[in-house]
C-alpha cells in the first residue's frame, strides 16, 4: 500500500521540473505551461469528488484496478501530446485517474487498531511524501538528460507494474453503505453541515497545501534566474532534500497517537510560516532554500497527518466520504496556489510568492487558535 501510494502520487507532480522545458518545447509563456500543473491539480480534486466517495459503496480492490486502467491511457496521452492544450487535458485525466492513494490511506485507517492509527497512516503517508517530493527529484533528471516525454512513458510502465502488484497482494474490503450514488453524494453535504473538526480540518489543509504549491510551482523559474542558472534537474534535487522530512512525518504520526492534535498542529503551522520568512531571505542562496524546503515539507505533511488523525477517528463507515471533503478542500487549495503564484510571479516574482506563504500561514494559524479547544457536537449519523 505504501508504495502503490507514493508511485502513484508521484503522477501528479512529475510536471512541476518539467514546466520551463514544456514552455520551450511549444513555445509558450512560462504562464501558460504553468496551466498544466494547475489543471492536474483540478482534475485531482474532481476525482476525489467523483470516484472516492465510491469505495464506500464499491469493492475496493476491483474499483483501484479499473482505475489503474484510466491513469496509464492518462499518462500515455501526456507523452504522445501534441501541443500544450492536448498536455493540459491529458493533465487533468491523469490528476482525475490518480486519486488512488485517496482509496489506500482510509484503508489503511480501517485496518489500525484504533490505538495506533496515526502510526499507521504516517508510515502510509510516509510513501505518499516520499512519491511526491522525490518525483520532483526523478522528473527533473528525466527531463534534463532525456526530454520530458520520456518522463511519462515511464510513469506509465510503473502504473503497469504496480497494477500486477496490487492484483496480486492487495486483499479484498466489502463495503458498508448500501445506498445508490446519489445518495451517497448528498451525504457529503450532511457530512460538511455536521461535523466541525472536518470543517476545520478541511480549512488548515487548503490553505498549507496553498502554500505547499505555490512555492513547488515557481521554484524551477527562480532557479531559472540569473544568480542560480539552474535548469530542471537541480529543481528536482529539491525534491530529494525534501524526502528527508519523510522521516519526520513518520514520527508526527507516532506522535499524533499521544499528544492533543490541535496542539500538535499549532506547531507544525508555524513550521510553514517560518519556512517563507526564510525563503524570503534566501531569493540568491541555496542553502536557505534548502532549509527552507525542509521546514516547509515537514510543516505541511506533519499538519495533514494530524488532520486525519483527527478526521479517521469521527464515523468508521464513512471514512471514505470524509476523506474525499477533506482532500477535495485540500488540492482545491493546491490548485488556487499554483493560480496566484502564477499571477504574483509576472510582477512580484520570489517576493510576491514568499508574501503567499506568509499571508495564507498566518490566516490559517489564526482560525486555527480561534476555534482552538472549541466544544462541538459531532453527529455520527450519515444515513
Amino acid at each position: 500500500m505504501t508504495i502503490a501510494t507514493g508511485l502513484v502520487v508521484a503522477n501528479i507532480y512529475y510536471n512541476q521540473p518539467l514546466l520551463a522545458d514544456m514552455a520551450h518545447d511549444f513555445g509558450v509563456s512560462d504562464k501558460k505551461a504553468q496551466q498544466i500543473s494547475l489543471f492536474t491539480q483540478i482534475g485531482y480534486a474532481t476525482g476525489l469528488l467523483f470516484i472516492v466517495p465510491l469505495a464506500d459503496m464499491l469493492k475496493r480492490k476491483r474499483l483501484i484496478l479499473i482505475d489503474f486502467v484510466l491513469v496509464i491511457l492518462s499518462l500515455l496521452g501526456s507523452a504522445l501530446a501534441p501541443s500544450v492544450n492536448i498536455v493540459m487535458i491529458a493533465g487533468f485525466l491523469v490528476g482525475v485517474s490518480s486519486v488512488i492513494p485517496q482509496l489506500l490511506i482510509p484503508m489503511a485507517a480501517h485496518l489500525a487498531k484504533p490505538h495506533e492509527r496515526g502510526k499507521k497512516i504516517g508510515f502510509v503517508m510516509s510513501g505518499l511524501l516520499i512519491g511526491i517530493l522525490l518525483s520532483r527529484t526523478l522528473s527533473g533528471f528525466i527531463g534534463e538528460h532525456f526530454g520530458w516525454r520520456s518522463m511519462y512513458y515511464i510513469a506509465a510502465g510503473l502504473m503497469l507494474l504496480i497494477w500486477l502488484m496490487i492484483f496480486l497482494f492487495l486483499p479484498e474490503l466489502e463495503p458498508d453503505y448500501k445506498g445508490n450514488y446519489g445518495k451517497l453524494m448528498k451525504s457529503l453535504i450532511h457530512l460538511v453541515k455536521t461535523q466541525p473538526k472536518l470543517r476545520l480540518a478541511a480549512f488548515r489543509g487548503a490553505l498549507c497545501f496553498a502554500c505547499f504549491s505555490a512555492f513547488w510551482t515557481t521554484l524551477v523559474f527562480l532557479l531559472k534566474e540569473p544568480q542560480f542558472n539552474e535548469g530542471s534537474a537541480a529543481a528536482g534535487m529539491f525534491g530529494l532534500v525534501g524526502a528527508f522530512g519523510a522521516v519526520a512525518v513518520g514520527f508526527m504520526g507516532r506522535l499524533s497517537d499521544k499528544m492533543d492534535a490541535y496542539k500538535l498542529s499549532i506547531y507544525t503551522l508555524s513550521l510553514i510560516l517560518i519556512s517563507f520568512i526564510v525563503f524570503y531571505f534566501s531569493s540568491h542562496s541555496i542553502v536557505g532554500l534548502i532549509i527552507g524546503v525542509i521546514l516547509l515539507d515537514m510543516g505541511v505533511q506533519a499538519t495533514h497527518i494530524s488532520n486525519q488523525s483527527i478526521i479517521f477517528a469521527l464515523i468508521p463507515e464513512a471514512r471514505n466520504r470524509i476523506n474525499t471533503v477533506y482532500m477535495v478542500s485540500y488540492f482545491i487549495g493546491g490548485a488556487l496556489g499554483t493560480f496566484f503564484a502564477s499571477l504574483v510571479w509576472k510582477n512580484y516574482a520570489w517576493n510576491g510568492v514568499c508574501a503567499i506563504g506568509v499571508v495564507l500561514s498566518v490566516i490559517v494559524i489564526i482560525v486555527h487558535l480561534l476555534n482552538y479547544r472549541k466544544p462541538s457536537a459531532d453527529v455520527t449519523d450519515v444515513r
